[in-house]
């Protein structure tokens, strides 16, 4: 083995390993403000949120809000609904035809005009409360 290098494993040695360390002392009140900003910044570690700082990287804070993402959520989900009630219904005047008299048919698919104009009609309240809510929401997070 003279001459050879052995394979131990691990990790390969970074070329530029960072091996100078700075300390700092806050106050109490300086390391609230500090960790505020720490968690704000989203950064996955105090280190390299310092370093940033240090070295003058750009600070942006990014702020999500719950109701937002929750509206949405709830909004998608009750059109993949509209979605499945539309491919219900064509079935469902299918089997009518199919299996119930031409006078009783009718009387059903009476009855299921009506609660589509209904379901139409909620549909236009929720697209309405849509762009309410877009007006007055979204100008403030841009």
């Amino acid at each position: 083995m003279n001459g050879k290098k052995r394979n131990v494993g691990g990790k390969p040695p970074k070329p530029d390993k960072a091996s100078h360390q700075v300390m700092v002392r806050f106050n109490d009140e300086e390391y609230a403000r500090f960790l505020a900003m720490y968690e704000q910044s989203g950064v996955y570690a105090k280190a390299v949120f310092i370093k940033a700082r240090v070295f003058g990287a750009e600070f942006r804070v990014l702020k999500v809000d719950k109701t937002l993402v929750d509206y949405y959520t709830r909004l998608s989900s009750l059109h993949a609904q509209y979605r499945a009630v539309g491919v219900n219904y064509n079935q469902t005047v299918k089997e009518l035809k199919s299996r119930f008299s031409e006078k009783k048919a009718m009387a059903l698919l009476y009855k299921l005009e009506k609660m589509t104009v209904e379901l139409a009609g909620l549909s236009r309240q929720i697209l309405a409360l849509t762009h309410e809510f877009q007006q007055q929401w979204l100008p403030k997070l841009t």
